[in-house]
Parts: structure tokens; C-alpha cells; sequence
């Protein structure tokens, strides 16, 4: 790919219950080191970060969603235009955990996808001593949704740009922005 034809433009939305640190991660991600214990609910926040990742650049557009709760109606604008999708739970926290699932058919049912690419991302992993969710059922659901998945602190700055670099993997499965091989003769393909 060369660099005149300027960086692969994806937008990704960050969603997941209240406090679980989404907004710990995006701020991490984009501006290290940014984290603050202090809380304060995010009604939607969106930033850009142009990253490098195996050989192409991205200019990443990061939507950090409100927290939704079980019955929380979907924000539509969330399935349009979306190129990969970080569902956020805390360790910590069973009702976050298993609000995942839930999430993700919402998405399904408003792109009007099968799949979508995904990471699940198991948050707070500085609060070990009050684990209520395993590494094992994390992977276990990323399995079953066919995504990506990895543990993270946003506190720490343990994973976080592995949290990302996780996502975008996922994305080129689906975008694959590799340069097209040289074709041979006149066969199309």
C-alpha cells in the first residue's frame, strides 16, 4: 500500500454496561497515560488515533458509547457505518459480563448482519481479588460470538493497545487491507 493513497479509514464503537472502563480504555489508548480513578458517566465521546498495524496505517474514529443496561433502547447510529465493534465487560462485575451476549444481538439485529467483526474485551483486571468472571468464561463467549478476546486495565495500561491491535485484527479478516498480488495474464481472478 503506498502512503500517498493515505491511511484506512475505521470507525469502531466501544459499548458495554456503566462503568466498566470504557471510556479508561479509549483514553488510554489515545492519549497515555490519561487514566483517573474519579467517574463520571459518559453520554457518548468520540476520538481519533492513526495507528500502524501489520504494514498499513489507520486513522482510527473511536465512538465511546453511553453505558447500556439490559433495557437500554439501541442507539441505531451504532450499526451504520461501523467497521468493528469492542464490547466491554469488568471482571469484577457478572451483570456486565453477561449483558455481552445481549449487546450483541442488538447489534446483529440493527446492521442486519450475521457477524460482525468484534473483540470482547474483560476490563479491570487490577481488581484480581474481586474476579467474578473467569478468563476461561471470557474466552468462552468470544468463542461462541466468533470474536476476538483478551483481558485488560485500563489503570495498569496493561493490554490496552492489545485491546485495539485485537479489534483491527478482526477488521482485516472482514476488510482485508491487503495490497492486491501482482495477476498474471488476462484471467480476472
Amino acid at each position: 500500500m503506498s502512503s500517498t493513497s493515505g491511511p484506512l479509514k475505521r470507525k469502531v464503537v466501544i459499548m458495554g454496561s456503566t462503568s466498566v472502563g470504557k471510556t479508561s480504555l479509549t483514553q488510554q489508548y489515545v492519549a497515555p497515560p490519561t487514566y483517573t480513578a474519579s467517574y463520571y458517566p459518559t453520554i457518548e465521546d468520540t476520538s481519533h488515533k492513526i495507528v500502524k498495524y501489520k504494514g498499513a496505517d489507520y486513522d482510527i474514529e473511536i465512538v465511546d458509547s453511553a453505558g447500556l443496561e439490559e433495557y437500554s433502547l439501541f442507539p441505531g447510529k451504532y450499526a451504520v457505518g461501523v467497521h468493528g465493534y469492542m464490547l466491554v465487560y469488568s471482571i469484577a462485575s457478572r451483570q456486565s459480563f453477561d449483558m455481552v451476549p445481549t449487546i450483541y444481538d442488538k447489534i446483529l439485529d440493527y446492521a442486519g448482519l450475521e457477524s460482525v467483526p468484534l473483540v470482547i474485551v474483560g476490563q479491570k483486571t487490577d481488581l484480581r481479588d474481586e474476579r467474578s468472571v473467569t478468563k476461561e468464561e471470557g474466552e468462552a463467549l468470544a468463542k461462541k460470538l466468533h470474536a476476538g478476546f483478551i483481558e485488560s486495565s485500563a489503570k495498569d495500561n496493561a493490554n490496552v493497545s492489545g485491546a485495539f491491535e485485537a479489534l483491527l485484527e478482526e477488521m482485516q479478516k472482514v476488510y482485508n487491507p491487503q495490497p492486491e498480488k501482482k495477476k498474471s495474464g488476462w484471467w480476472p481472478w
